[in-house]
């Protein structure tokens, strides 16, 4: 493909590429904020509303099955309302059930309002990796999703201190500094929906902010990066849903969830059993760390992945690393040796995400991707049940969390394993796992 001798390339993406991504990434942080923060609010809530670890593991991942449940209709009324006026929905109704959030006053309340969280987010990350190859060429994919996922690990580095500083501050009207957290870091959903609705634009068709011709040569290379793809396959939701490829991913996509996810939010009090002067706000400084090596992690990692064009390897040698890490997080006594085994092993499952999402769109149309990409999700997202749960299930018998890192361990190998094997961008792959024998392309 050529470019057209009036089109700055690189310009023209760059300009797309700051219009759009700094928003969304803005939004996905608030979005991780409102789910993750009852890590945080832990601190406190589990003594106040008399949490048990089993209870507080369902909590943190009923979410998920909210999230489970309503993820593919979410993607469905996303292609049928469009991504601007759906996306704005979805924060509406998220920042609403998370400022109720704060009203809870025993387990039960605080089940179906995590439950109602899943709910009302559910379709959110799927809806703007699709809105994202509404705009962006599958070279520039890895990047641009690494650029918007990014806000995963930087959420964690804003929310760490920020939680535990209002914990620590907030005292107003004889409420717990934990209620307000969840008020004060819901709000601003609220806020994110309604300018959604105003600065979003859903294709580059509408696209008032791009000259004519800018608008005219992005969507004949976005025309043509389809053509370009003569192997990606169009089929309906049903069987998207039953793709043998789809659920293969799905699966490693679940086993990665419950890594991620199972330290993302028991962190907090694994950092509080390192000693008994700690205070929240510096359990919060603390659990910065391992977020930053994540975020410089999953930058130049999608980098890599994008320059050589490769996703199978750039997706199954993180989880390794994660694997590997895990097991020395768990086997470790020293809490210096622990927050650098945690941080590598994050730094592990965060570079993963880029280059995995980028693997449905060498096999699947556009359209049939929508889908496709949310079976991904929400299948792979009941880990976000499992792992946050089974550390507090084997931490409530064993009153110590090391267990739980070695369980998350060990499916990360099989994660692992299964990345490593896969096949999907080569034609005559259709077989029921997608997997490649002893060799490698």
């Amino acid at each position: 493909m050529t470019a057209s001798p009036a089109i700055d390339e690189h310009a023209l993406v760059r300009k797309i590429t700051w219009r759009i991504i700094p928003f969304v990434f803005i939004l996905y942080i608030i979005s991780y904020i409102d789910r993750a923060n009852i890590g945080y609010a832990a601190l406190q809530m589990n003594h106040e509303l008399a949490l048990t670890g089993e209870a507080f593991g369902f909590a943190s991942g009923i979410f998920f099955i909210g999230y489970f449940l309503f993820e593919v209709p979410s993607n469905v009324m996303l292609n049928r309302f469009g991504a601007r006026v759906w996306i704005a929905r979805i924060l509406v109704t998220w920042g609403m059930v998370s400022v109720g959030s704060a009203f809870v006053q025993n387990a039960t309340q605080l089940y179906v309002l995590r439950f109602l969280l899943g709910v009302a987010e559910a379709g959110f990350f799927p809806g703007i990796i699709v809105y994202l190859t509404y705009w962006f060429r599958a070279r520039e994919l890895a990047t641009t999703v690494a650029l918007f996922t990014a806000a995963i690990p930087v959420s964690y580095i804003i929310g760490a201190p920020l939680s535990t500083w209002v914990m620590d501050h907030a005292q107003w009207l004889n409420w717990s500094g934990w209620r307000w957290m969840l008020v004060l870091e819901g709000a601003p959903a609220l806020i994110g929906g309604v300018l959604c609705f105003f600065y979003l634009t859903d294709r580059p068709a509408d696209a008032k902010w791009l000259k004519p011709h800018e608008r005219e040569w992005l969507q004949g290379e976005l025309a043509n990066d389809r053509k370009a793809r003569p192997h990606a396959k169009h089929f309906g939701s049903l069987k998207a849903m039953t793709n043998p490829k789809v659920l293969y991913l799905s699966f490693i996509y679940f086993v990665y969830q419950c890594g991620s996810l199972g330290v993302g939010y028991w962190m907090p009090q694994i950092i509080k059993g390192f000693s008994r002067t700690l205070s929240h706000t510096q359990i919060g400084l603390i659990a910065m760390i391992p977020y930053l090596a994540a975020t410089i992690a999953m930058v130049l990692w999608s980098r890599s992945s994008d320059r050589r064009n490769e996703r199978r390897l750039h997706s199954a040698i993180p989880l390794g690393v994660a694997a590997l890490a895990l097991l020395g997080a768990g086997l470790a006594t020293n809490p210096y040796v622990s927050i650098v085994m945690i941080s590598l092993s994050l730094a592990g499952l965060y570079a993963f995400k880029s280059p995995f999402w980028a693997l449905p769109t060498l096999f699947l149309s556009r359209s049939t991707a929508a889908v496709s990409i949310a079976v991904i999700n929400s299948v792979g997202n009941l880990g976000g049940f499992v792992g946050p749960f089974a550390i507090g299930f084997i931490k409530g018998t064993g009153k110590s969390a090391t267990p739980g890192l070695l369980f998350l361990s060990a499916l990360l190998v099989a994660s692992f394993l299964m990345a490593y094997f896969i096949r999907i961008d080569e034609p005559g792959t259709d077989d029921a796992t997608g997997a490649v024998p002893n060799h490698s392309h």
